[in-house]
């Protein structure tokens, strides 16, 4: 019988934690590429961890802009375009990339305030109800370089 007990004892924190809630999604690597240009858009950049069970990426909001939108660079017949994204799925334990060339989001006018402090705050939203907040660091562009004679002499 203490045999037993003992056993049970061993495998209950086991079998206790196969019933905690699953693992969630999340998100990380957010940046975004600040246009050198105020009157075109940014570009919002990370990547969806999915959970334990497939997601779907509904939507992305934010305060510090008058409009996000998610797109993808397509290539069709020779041709490079942008098209509108709806919504991402995000496959059980994987993990989908928006990085420049593919998935991204277009962001327009972007305050003053958020790119003063180099952070600016979004809202995703998932297809599970879930609301993920997350801060996306801003880069500025780069400036223009003036060559120097080094450039000049490397053509």
């Amino acid at each position: 019988m203490r045999a037993r007990f003992a056993l049970f004892a061993l495998l209950a924190p086991l079998a206790l934690s196969a019933c905690g809630n699953p693992a969630p999604s999340y998100i990380d690597q957010a940046w975004v590429r600040l246009s050198p240009n105020k009157d075109t858009p940014s570009a919002g950049y990370f990547v969806v961890h999915g959970g334990d069970a497939g997601v779907q990426l509904r939507g992305v909001l934010t305060d510090y802009a008058l409009k996000v939108e998610m797109h993808e660079t397509i290539s069709k017949d020779g041709m490079t375009t942008m098209e509108r994204v709806e919504s991402v799925d995000v496959p059980p334990k994987g993990q989908v990339a928006f990085a420049p060339g593919g998935k991204h989001l277009m962001i327009w006018g972007i305050n003053d305030t958020a790119i003063g402090r180099g952070k600016m705050q979004f809202t995703f939203l998932m297809g599970n109800g879930d609301r993920l907040l997350v801060d996306a660091v801003i880069r500025k562009p780069e400036a223009a370089r003036t060559p120097t004679p080094a450039d000049n002499a490397a053509h």
